[in-house]
């Protein structure tokens, strides 16, 4: 039976002093028990001689200083895991919010993880097709890997999400695929818009959702990620399934670690970030991948919200250094009814290149690819010039390529949030758009796949 203290000192906030412990480790769960026999969970912030300053995972309102009670739990946070979690709902902390039992764990798992081995990670090379072609296309997702998603306040990232949710799929295997999704620090509103999205469309089977709102503590939004990959570790190395997290938003998550460090007075880094956060972020993002000897997979969506629209700022910065590029949503593009407002030029997916090509998509795959970035960028150039010296300053050439790109943002790019087109749709799309452009134009591709793919129609 765990040691019971009546030592409680001093309650600031989230943050409660225990006096007088004796063997209390950090991160070790507590629980704090009121006059009233209602209990609150809590966690070891930090140990100082015999001093335990914890944090509250609920509200310190009503907490007696004289009459409450505190115990340590011997254990850090962990989750009870099993294959009944699909098509459940939970809040922040792993409990059941859909109106279902609680769970019948198979085994409980710390929540923190256990650090990958680098040399026990397998490269990350099969395709995961998301029904974007933005991102199928030209920023192809693969097994494995770790893909933001930089976004802004008030573009679409919520319905992104749920289109990937909803649309992902591994190709050409009788594997069993599944998705986490962590939902840190939102509305009500967005949560409902979630879970419905899910249910309609029967993807909620196949999908555990966290949910963690924006009224609820910063302690329990700093675990909802980590609660969301302990499900993801346990459906892809335990039983083998090919899981795809998304976590949104990462800004609410970094703003309730800089709460949390403010509370503890600690020297604020960055703006008013703790200095921390690097590691913090590394810590959940790096639990994605592929590992030797083990069938299943974890690859990761973390979608942010750049505050001020701002690359530099350090969550965007340092989600940058530690993931394999970005996919970045787009003002302009969004003011021009373009959904979703992929800027596919800036976008970046550092292994693209090792998820494609034949017997993974198509063998014409890196060739369009490379040909439709060209095409792209120089009819975005051709419209600019156009806005500077007029239309008249215009080769014929020019020209073409500047309706090129309006044809890619309107027919490629946008394609609404309820369209799923597969692999072989989204190259077909590219090669119609190529063919508005004379064939000794596209140079970035081989005359054999030109005479078998561009002479086609």
């Amino acid at each position: 039976m765990p040691k019971e203290y009546r030592t409680i000192e001093e309650v600031s906030g989230p943050l409660m002093l225990v006096r007088d412990v004796d063997d209390v480790k950090f991160n070790e769960l507590g629980e704090i028990e009121l006059e009233n026999g209602e209990k609150r969970r809590c966690r070891v912030l930090e140990i100082n001689g015999r001093n335990a300053l914890v944090q509250l995972f609920e509200s310190s309102v009503g907490i007696n200083l004289s009459n409450s009670k505190v115990r340590f739990l011997g254990r850090q946070m962990e989750l009870g895991v099993s294959m009944d979690m699909l098509g459940r709902v939970f809040d922040g902390l792993g409990r059941p919010i859909d109106g279902g039992p609680e769970i019948i764990p198979e085994k409980r798992m710390d929540i923190n993880g256990q650090p990958m081995n680098p040399s026990a990670r397998n490269y990350p090379q099969e395709f995961i097709q998301t029904g974007v072609s933005a991102i199928d296309g030209l920023n192809t997702l693969v097994r494995g890997q770790k893909l933001p998603i930089f976004s802004a306040s008030g573009l679409p990232h919520a319905q992104l999400a749920a289109q990937i949710a909803r649309q992902s799929k591994v190709l050409g295997t009788e594997e069993q695929f599944a998705v986490v999704f962590a939902a840190i620090g939102i509305t009500f509103e967005e949560a409902n818009f979630f879970v419905e999205s899910f249910k309609s469309t029967g993807a909620i089977d196949r999908t555990v959702m966290f949910s963690n709102l924006a009224n609820d503590p910063a302690i329990e939004r700093i675990a909802t990620p980590r609660m969301a990959l302990t499900a993801a570790e346990y459906l892809a190395f335990d039983k083998d399934m090919h899981v795809l997290v998304i976590l949104t938003d990462i800004t609410n998550y970094a703003d309730a670690l800089r709460e949390v460090s403010a509370a503890r007075k600690e020297v604020p880094g960055r703006r008013g970030y703790p200095g921390y956060m690097y590691t913090d972020l590394a810590s959940i993002y790096e639990r994605a991948g592929r590992q030797k000897g083990k069938n299943g997979s974890i690859t990761m969506i973390p979608i942010l919200s750049m505050p001020e629209d701002d690359k530099t700022h350090p969550i965007p910065d340092l989600t940058g250094y530690i993931t394999e590029g970005q996919i970045i949503l787009s003002r302009e593009l969004f003011r021009k009814s373009v959904l979703p407002p992929v800027d596919v030029l800036p976008s970046l997916s550092r292994l693209k290149d090792k998820g494609i090509g034949e017997g993974k998509t198509r063998k014409d795959h890196s060739n369009t690819m490379n040909q439709l970035f060209s095409a792209y960028a120089r009819g975005k150039e051709a419209k600019e010039l156009m806005i500077i010296l007029g239309e008249a300053a215009l080769t014929d050439t020019d020209k073409l390529y500047a309706d090129f790109a309006d044809a890619f943002e309107e027919q490629y790019v946008s394609q609404g949030f309820e369209t799923d087109r597969s692999i072989e749709e989204t190259l077909d799309l590219g090669w119609d758009l190529l063919r508005l452009l004379p064939r000794s134009e596209h140079k970035r591709i081989s005359d054999a796949l030109l005479d078998e793919y561009y002479e086609k129609a």
